[in-house]
């Protein structure tokens, strides 16, 4: 009997963990769920005779070690930063990991420990990373096959809250990590754009987005990531005119978040002092001139163009900014006060229902001929418990484990979803599950 061990029960495993021991009994597996609390890693198990739970504590050496030592595959759904921990015992046990997670510099430099140790690092298994690269890389490689050659690709993912559940003034509600949406575009964005580099400073991205229309469910806009030179390399298309990475939002979105940029909310490099005794309204009003015989509603409309906007400025009130609600956060920074306020508005309710969109847009000549491929898939979940996000991010990294444990996957190293014998079992088998994507192709010029 092979052994499974998913480290981490979070959110984003509950559909995984269910393909897992769906096919546990076909497959002779057990899966064994760990997590910090065991009575969240019982819960997942539901019961299930092919899995069982344990506390999972990855700063306990001798258990931790032993837990990976006694397993056949590990499934690390940590917090990233505690993966390249998990990668050293699985290359000290020869144990094969896989992750949703990008491959960081902290894990390509285990490349050639796993090598030695004659196993696989499976990385970025998930939806972005993951199917963003597992479906791109079906179609240039296709490309490529037809003798076509690349001359641009621009490829956009967004986390939304489905149409019939979309209620409130910002088309938009916590699918994922709320952190990684407050700090999201921090840095200097970087692009290529018909052979020059263009970059955008981060006070300036949210000025600076393209529209889009996505299959029936209308009207988008997109603002650039922070790296997208870095998958040239990644989808072997080193030469490539233009390449752009982008995150997908409801139009109006990107002018009302630029308030919060403007202002400096997003900021979380220091504290707020008393942070905790001060109202919304004081903290908002802290970053604007001391006026006080001016309101604060006027003044963040004279500091920031875009707060003067009527329908920006309706979803700023909508949202709480001008409350004499106390925060009650103590020493937090611009960034973690806002994310509160943001949390208090944007969580899904119960019934709620999120939206996974992603497309890929490839332009490339053949035979002195432009084309254009247009790629594109639409998830819908279930309720805030059976997520687009969770079933998108788990199911490719459970089939994937599926390919692992049954002989399919023959590399060692840190490896990547980018080569045909991973991509192309677990894209067919996410079609039957109806993720994939509809693809058309347009003539240029």
């Amino acid at each position: 009997m092979k052994k499974i061990l998913v480290l981490g029960a979070g959110l984003s495993t509950t559909r995984m963990i269910d393909y897992l021991l769906d096919n546990a009994e076909e497959h002779n597996w057990h899966v064994i769920v760990g997590d910090i609390s065991e009575e969240t890693a019982r819960r997942k198990v539901n019961g299930n005779p092919n899995g069982s739970a344990e506390i999972f504590d990855i700063y306990n050496e001798e258990k931790s070690a032993a837990s990976i030592a006694a397993s056949d595959v590990v499934i690390s759904m940590l917090p990233a930063f505690m993966h390249p921990m998990v990668a050293e015992k699985c290359i000290a046990y020869k144990k094969p990991m896989l992750t949703a997670s990008y491959a960081n510099d902290d894990i390509k430099a285990l490349d050639e420990k796993a090598k030695k140790a004659g196993i696989p690092i499976m990385m970025e298994l998930g939806l972005d990373p993951g199917i963003d690269h597992m479906s791109a890389m079906q179609v240039i490689n296709r490309i490529k096959e037809s003798g076509g050659t690349l001359t641009s690709f621009y490829s956009f993912t967004g986390g939304l809250v489905a149409p019939e559940s979309d209620n409130n003034p910002w088309n938009y509600k916590f699918t994922w990590n709320p952190r990684n949406v407050v700090m999201a575009g921090t840095g200097v964005s970087q692009f290529i754009n018909k052979g020059r580099y263009k970059y955008i400073p981060y006070p300036r991205l949210f000025d600076r987005v393209l529209k889009r229309k996505i299959l029936q469910y209308g009207d988008f806009e997109v603002y650039a990531n922070r790296d997208s030179l870095k998958y040239r390399g990644i989808y072997e298309l080193k030469d490539i005119p233009s390449m752009f990475r982008g995150t997908i939002r409801r139009p109006g979105f990107a002018k009302a978040w630029n308030v919060f940029v403007s202002l400096g909310c997003t900021d979380d490099t220091y504290t707020i002092e008393d942070s905790e005794n001060m109202t919304y309204r004081q903290f908002f009003n802290a970053f604007l001139k001391y006026e006080p015989n001016v309101p604060v509603e006027i003044k963040i409309q004279e500091y920031c163009k875009d707060a003067s906007d009527p329908v920006v400025f309706e979803k700023l009130k909508w949202l709480g900014m001008f409350s004499d609600r106390k925060i009650g956060l103590k020493n937090a920074t611009p960034a973690q006060i806002l994310q509160k306020l943001l949390e208090e508005k944007w969580s899904m309710d119960p019934d709620d229902k999120d939206m996974i969109i992603m497309q890929h847009e490839f332009k490339y000549e053949k035979e002195g001929v432009e084309k254009m491929i247009v790629s594109a898939m639409a998830v819908i979940g279930e309720n805030d418990g059976n997520t687009a996000m969770a079933v998108t991010v788990g199911l490719p990294l459970a089939i994937a484990a599926k390919l692992l444990l049954t002989g399919k996957v023959s590399e060692t190293g840190v490896v990547l979803p980018t080569v045909k014998p991973i991509y192309e079992p677990i894209l067919a088998e996410l079609k039957t599950f109806g993720i994939s994507f509809e693809e058309n192709e347009y003539m240029l010029g």
